[in-house]
Formats: structure tokens, sequence, C-alpha cells
């Protein structure tokens, strides 16, 4: 269906229908952004910690058994 096509389609629809479209819509674009600006920091954050060990260094722990206190 062509973009068109689809917001006459939309328009058709009663007016709660409508912004139940567009807030899914948005909620869905929102989603799509955060993670592409995640995926962005990760990787220009890769090679430092691939060679920064201070940045790592709590790795080593793990596979300690960790216990909750209460």
């Amino acid at each position: 269906m062509r973009t068109a096509e689809l917001i006459k389609e939309i328009q058709k629809l009663p007016l709660q229908k409508r912004i139940f479209v567009i807030e899914r819509s948005i909620h869905s674009v929102r989603k799509e952004e955060d993670m592409n600006q995640m995926k962005k920091a990760v990787d220009a954050l890769l090679m430092d910690y691939k060679t920064d060990k201070e940045l790592t260094a709590f790795t080593n722990l793990d596979f300690e058994e960790f216990y909750e206190a209460r």
C-alpha cells in the first residue's frame, strides 16, 4: 500500500482510532530512534571496551557466586 492510500484509509477511521494509530506510529519511531542511538553509542565505545582494562576490570567477577545481603 502506498503512502497516499494509507493516509486516505487512516482518514476514514473514527477519531479515537486515528489517534491510536498516530500514537502507535510515534511510539514505533521513537523506539527505532532509541535503538539507532544505542547502536551508535555501542559502535563508538566498542574499541574502548576492548582495549581499556579499567573499563573491564570488574568483568573478572562475572563468574563469581553472588549472594544478596539482606
